[in-house]
């Protein structure tokens, strides 16, 4: 059970972070998107990220 746990891919769990006017993507894998001014964007960046990491 042990060897099947370890070959699961890691999650990604992504927010959104507002840095001044800016906002950014970041996931719990350590990936940071490009900072955005819409909020729309970043998150756009961060489900593209999540989908396309599976």
């Amino acid at each position: 059970m042990a060897e099947q746990a370890e070959a699961d891919p890691p999650e990604h769990r992504t927010t959104t972070v507002d840095q001044g006017r800016f906002c950014v993507a970041r996931c719990i894998c350590g990936w940071r998107g490009p900072a955005r001014r819409a909020r729309s964007l970043a998150r756009r960046d961060a489900e593209d990220h999540a989908t396309a990491s599976h």
